[in-house]
């Protein structure tokens, strides 16, 4: 693996794709999305300076985080369970996986816990797909105030696990409406909200054309996944 020559690959991948849309460069915030790789490779990363990382499991975030670098920026993606949130509120910056008024309930109780105020993204389910977490987004709509009226979370913005596309211009759609979901919200609350996360390594061009802030990218940065241990 050629972490270097893949980060400046995919730097230049989102330069082109900001330049398409007439954005700047610096809109996009690169998520180096560390799932299974050790924390030597979350140095390596971090040496070649990217700075906001990505878990998915609050176990192997727990275990990894302590032993790399006191700088980085941690970033909960996964799907979290009610009985991890005190552990995801000590570890994360931001959770990006909100799936639903229960568990930003717990969030906020865990938060309020640990006098901390905890930026959140809500997470969208945009087509319905059963092997996905997220709120449809009629039922993300009727349950927004009510988030947002918890104290202790700050909503920044959504974000969406598409369907999966050999062909990225598939999912063009679901990333558009999603823009034009996130603009609902800003109307419900009144405020703006100034992320998007969306766009992986198979798609993520198409998802900055359409208004992606985050990208989350695992294999384009450091190849297929290690297989975990048994």
């Amino acid at each position: 693996m050629d972490l270097e020559a893949n980060l400046k690959s995919v730097q230049q991948r989102i330069e082109a794709a900001c330049a398409r849309a007439g954005r700047e460069p610096g809109s996009v915030t690169l998520i180096a999305v560390t799932k299974t790789q050790p924390p030597e490779v979350v140095c390596a990363a971090a040496a070649l300076g990217l700075s906001v990382f990505g878990e998915n499991k609050v176990q192997e975030a727990k275990a990894k985080i302590s032993a790399c670098p006191g700088r980085l920026r941690w970033h909960m993606l996964g799907h979290l369970q009610s009985n991890k949130c005190r552990d995801a509120v000590e570890l994360f910056e931001m959770v990006q996986s909100v799936d639903s008024l229960y568990l930003a309930e717990e969030l906020n109780k865990r938060a309020d816990q640990a006098a901390k105020t905890l930026p959140v993204l809500l997470e969208v389910n945009a087509v319905g797909e059963a092997s996905k977490f997220g709120s449809r987004p009629d039922q993300l709509l009727a349950d927004l105030s009510r988030i947002n009226a918890l104290p202790r979370l700050e909503i920044h913005g959504l974000m969406t696990v598409p369907p999966w596309a050999l062909d990225p211009e598939k999912v063009r759609p679901v990333f558009r409406q999603m823009r034009e979901l996130k603009e609902r919200c800003e109307q419900i609350l009144g405020a703006p909200l100034p992320h998007l996360s969306m766009g992986m390594t198979g798609d993520f061009e198409v998802a900055i054309e359409e208004g992606a802030t985050m990208v989350r990218i695992g294999t384009a940065l450091f190849g297929s996944r290690p297989k975990a241990a048994a």
